[in-house]
């Protein structure tokens, strides 16, 4: 059982930066692809990117590219969320999510969920 916890979240102005830190234990990370979700009040929740194994592939969705960079620790099991240039549309609450093996396929299901962590962009 891996268990993940979310941290970094925050109020911040339009503008400005925020950096996601995402924890995990209770199993080998480096077993894990890891991504980042967002809800958004009274909507979906979305992808926002994902990294995988090893560190060195990361996607990002059309929303965030150029605003955010994705990196992971496998040393200290934590993946982070840098997110820059940031707006009030990405006020949501953010996911850190983790599934088994090299990478994240478009429509693979989590095995593993944070709690989230609030990000909230005033204007």
């Amino acid at each position: 059982q891996v268990q993940l916890v979310e941290s970094g979240g925050g109020l911040v102005q339009a503008g400005g930066s925020l950096r996601l830190s995402c924890a995990a234990s209770g199993g080998t990370f480096s077993n894990y692809a890891m991504a980042w979700f967002r809800q958004a009040p009274g909507k979906e929740r979305e992808f926002v990117s994902q990294i995988n194994w090893s560190g060195d592939i990361q996607y990002y969705a059309d929303s965030v590219k150029g605003r955010a960079a994705v990196s992971r620790d496998n040393a200290k099991n934590i993946v982070y969320l840098q997110m820059n240039s940031l707006k009030p549309e990405d006020t949501a609450v953010y996911y850190c999510a983790a599934k088994r093996g090299i990478i994240w396929y478009d429509g693979d299901e989590a095995d593993y969920w944070g709690q989230g962590t609030q990000v909230t962009v005033s204007s």
